[in-house]
Order: C-alpha cells, then sequence, then structure tokens
C-alpha cells in the first residue's frame, strides 16, 4: 500500500507537539512521507527585491529542522528551505514530492510576514490538494 504523503511548509516556528499531532491527524497509522519545505520568508521587501536572503535562508534551515524532529517519530521526513514566496515554494516542492496534502504553519495576525499572508487559500486554489493552515 502507497504511503500518505504530506507536505508540511513551514514560515514560523510552531510548538512541536502541536504539529506532530497535525500530522499525525491527517495520516492516522498509515505509513507517511512528510516533506518539510521552509520557504525563506523572512525578509523585507527591500532585501527580498536585493535577492539579500542569506539570514532569512539561515532561519528557515533552522525552521525545517525543527519541524522535520516534530514529526521524525510518525514519518519518513526530509527537509529543504524553499523559495522565499510560499506559493512557488509548494509549487517547486511538488514537482519531486507529489503530496497528498498540505499544511502551512504561518504566524497569526501581524506576525505573518508580507510574503506569507494568503498563503493557505492561494495554495489551496492554485494545486487543488486539501490544505491546512495552522497560525502560531
Amino acid at each position: 500500500m502507497a504511503s500518505k504523503r504530506v507536505l508540511v511548509v513551514t514560515t514560523a516556528s510552531v510548538e512541536p507537539d502541536r504539529l506532530r499531532e497535525e500530522v499525525l491527524r491527517h495520516v492516522g497509522d498509515e505509513n507517511a512521507e512528510v516533506k518539510v519545505v521552509a520557504p525563506a520568508s523572512d525578509v523585507s521587501r527591500l532585501e527580498w527585491l536585493a535577492n539579500d536572503e542569506d539570514e532569512a535562508r539561515e532561519e528557515a534551515a533552522q525552521q525545517a529542522d525543527e519541524a522535520a524532529e516534530a514529526v521524525e517519530p510518525a514519518a519518513s521526513v526530509e527537509t529543504e528551505v524553499g523559495d522565499s514566496d510560499p506559493v512557488q515554494a509548494v509549487e517547486d516542492a511538488l514537482r519531486t514530492f507529489p503530496a497528498d496534502q498540505i499544511v502551512i504553519v504561518t504566524g497569526s495576525g501581524d506576525e505573518a510576514g508580507w510574503l506569507e499572508q494568503d498563503s493557505a487559500s492561494a495554495v489551496s486554489e492554485r494545486f487543488g490538494l486539501p490544505v491546512t493552515e495552522l497560525s502560531v
């Protein structure tokens, strides 16, 4: 039986138990493959225009590793730092990881960066996959 494939896109640090619980809710008792993509989206408009994303990429790598550690006991996990645009990061990930569903972790309200706002609805509309948004 093929395993379930869940794409976790995280632009914010999330409480490990909460993320593990959410992924388990989607995969149940089945074997699962999880790909964690952390878009380097914590950039100002000026940094984004200047392609100055080094610090944001380092932060994203740390978020991806934290998310992977939270999910690892429940699933096989791989991680990557994605494009600064979360929707583009999802598109890139889906090329090599055909997910069954997507979990998007974003900052809530004013905590959300300008690139993450409305990303969950944009991803849902664009890719037609079930999307769960966790605001943290």
